[in-house]
């Protein structure tokens, strides 16, 4: 626990140098050929935890086409959310910013507030970037950044839902360019129908010639309800003991939660079947469309990202959910820890090969960036202020010596930073309210049952952590948007932890 704040700093570097986030891509001197860039296909889904793959040991989960991404390419296995809700999320992955930096700190309720402001308008989201340097784009499945139903800036495909992304079977009213378009049956089946469409228009018109595409396809059958998963995977766990899932109650230190484990065992069982089936829906649609890219010849050229946009826990900690689940608002590791897998062949990335670099979706939007050859002129690096870093060398086996040792997230009015030993948790007043700090040591209580803040012994770990966040917010973070101001951002959802009182 010895890195201080200039280190910690040079961890955090911004977009400027490797780092991208430019309009054009850089010309090839006289003679030379271009440099091939890589299509990019990135899957963000919901409330997957990264737990639940074959590929990051979970023992009972089926998972073999998101195995075989890792297989084919890098695991990360420190990668975190920057905050432990879809919206903020993210928002986070498609503008390279932090929640109090692009303004979105909960989760949107699109029945009420997705036009209910501007929300990411004057940020320029990834597909803008992309799509400037001479991407095809395409978005198919969650958006939930506001203003679902509308293409986003960027996106010269676009299929997302008409109000909301519900429910997992059965009607599905679905934003076909801004128009309506209502189909029936499983919903993630649909999806891929539509993704694999954007691909065969990409291969076949005459204006995506010579192209590379962006592609990010949202699925949502591991966010709740646990229900109306696909009946033959639910079946393939009628058996299934989940013993990768702690045996856990709720500890105290967390405040209260409503959504705890039920006391039906057989309730519980069937809920628990629900999400594995879930995540092995996911697998199957994905195992869809990397076909469809083997079969053209395509996926060695293309760079394919396997995360979520946070975690869940099943069971974890005596609960079931996210961030938002208690009161105050957690940091569980199950919340903020997502999977992220990332293959391309062509480009150098390591096969079969794993990563415990701390990155977030902010790094990861910056890789993609740095991987498609899009740079950034020093002026607007400086004006967007990103905290991202791309991390494409270490997926071509460079070293990350200098690269942070800390995951920071917030939600709201609460913000966390982790590193191997401790997790510290600032909690900062809401309408006079404020909820107390804590800290874990992560070392002894890996399952954080004993908040350690109040701990005299621990005073110098707190001084020291506290320094280490009160320093990135200060270099990242948009004082109109501040989580620390919860009371002057618009709204998003009434059920925010820090409303329920």
């Amino acid at each position: 626990m010895s890195i201080g704040r200039r280190d910690f700093l040079k961890g955090a570097a911004g977009l400027a140098g490797t780092a991208a986030a430019s309009t054009l891509p850089a010309r090839a001197s006289a003679g030379q050929a271009a440099p091939r860039r890589p299509n990019i296909l990135v899957f963000l889904t919901d409330d997957h935890g990264q737990w639940l793959q074959g590929c990051y040991g979970n023992s009972e989960v089926r998972t073999p086409a998101l195995d075989r991404i890792a297989r084919r390419g890098v695991r990360m296995t420190s990668a975190s959310t920057p905050s432990p809700v879809c919206s903020p999320a993210r928002a986070s992955f498609f503008s390279g910013l932090f929640p109090s930096q692009h303004g979105i700190h909960d989760w949107i309720e699109e029945s009420k507030n997705a036009y209910a402001s501007p929300w990411l308008q004057g940020q320029t989201l990834i597909s803008e970037r992309l799509r400037n340097a001479g991407y095809h784009t395409g978005l198919v499945g969650k958006w939930h950044c506001g203003f679902e139903r509308e293409p986003r800036p960027g996106f010269d495909y676009w299929f997302s839902y008409w109000v909301n992304q519900y429910p997992h079977r059965g009607e599905q009213k679905f934003s076909d360019q801004g128009r309506q378009v209502i189909e029936h049956g499983q919903q993630s089946p649909l999806l891929t129908n539509h993704a694999i469409d954007f691909l065969h228009q990409h291969r076949t018109s005459e204006a995506t010639a010579g192209r590379p595409f962006f592609l990010c396809v949202g699925y949502v059958d591991t966010h709740g309800p646990h229900a109306n998963a696909p009946d033959d995977l639910v079946a393939q766990y009628a058996d299934a003991t989940f013993r990768d899932i702690p045996e856990e109650a709720f500890p105290s230190s967390h405040g209260i939660t409503h959504a705890t484990v039920n006391k039906d065992p057989a309730v519980e069982h069937a809920k628990r079947q629900q999400y594995y089936a879930a995540a092995s829906s996911i697998d199957r649609e994905v195992g869809r469309i990397i076909a469809d890219l083997e079969a053209h010849a395509e996926l060695d050229d293309t760079l394919v990202v396997y995360t979520g946009d946070h975690g869940l826990n099943a069971g974890h900690h005596g609960v079931w959910e996210k961030g938002n689940i208690t009161r105050p608002q957690n940091f569980f590791d199950e919340s903020i820890r997502v999977a992220c897998t990332i293959s391309w062949p062509a480009g150098g990335i390591g096969r079969d090969t794993v990563s415990d670099v701390p990155v977030d979706h902010c790094d990861l939007h910056a890789t993609l960036l740095d991987a498609a050859g899009v740079t950034v002129p020093p002026e607007e690096a400086t004006r967007v202020n990103s905290p991202g870093r791309s991390y494409l060398s270490v997926l071509k086996g460079g070293r990350a010596s200098d690269w942070r040792d800390a995951q920071i997230c917030e939600y709201g009015n609460a913000r966390m930073i982790r590193t191997n030993e401790y997790k510290l948790i600032l909690r900062y007043p809401f309408k006079g309210v404020a909820d107390s700090h804590e800290l874990y040591d992560l070392r002894r209580d890996p399952r954080e049952t004993t908040n350690r803040y109040g701990d005299a012994a621990m005073a110098g770990v707190i001084t020291e952590l506290t320094g280490r966040l009160n320093a990135f917010f200060a270099r990242y973070e948009v004082p109109e948007h501040s989580g620390l101001s919860m009371e002057n951002q618009p709204p998003t959802t009434p059920d925010s932890p820090w409303l329920r009182r």
